[in-house]
């Protein structure tokens, strides 16, 4: 399960949602060999006011929060990470310096999904890559 967050200001998330969308879902299929119809984000646009961060990050600063179940190798969130910058940066001209990305992880039993606790939801992909 990945369960993913953006945050940006409105206008940055306004003008690259669907390609940071698009971008970020091809990074976790990629990284973590997630299945297409599994994609799960959530945008929240903010103001600037609202929204303060070092001026050398740019007006497209972005902040990537991934949760996901624990069990995926460092080798593969290291690659989800590559994979997550290198896409929004060829999908949407956001540098990776004005990019910062966070994964969460906990163990399934944390989860709650379609009326069930995570560790005993059969999934249909593999968790421990």
């Amino acid at each position: 399960m990945a369960q993913v967050t953006v945050f940006a200001r409105r206008a940055t998330v306004d003008r690259h949602r669907q390609a940071l969308s698009d971008a970020i879902h091809g990074a976790v299929m990629a990284a973590l060999a997630y299945p297409p119809e599994k994609r799960f984000h959530r945008f929240v646009g903010m103001d600037p006011a609202d929204f303060i961060y070092p001026p050398d990050r740019g007006d497209d600063y972005t902040i990537i929060e991934v949760s996901l179940f624990e069990g995926r190798t460092v080798e593969a969130k290291r690659a989800l990470i590559a994979e997550l910058f290198a896409r929004i940066e060829a999908a949407t001209g956001i540098p990776p310096h004005s990019v910062e990305i966070t994964l969460f992880e906990t163990p399934r039993v944390n989860w709650g999904i379609r009326g069930v606790n995570g560790a005993d939801l059969a999934l249909g992909y593999t968790v421990e890559i």
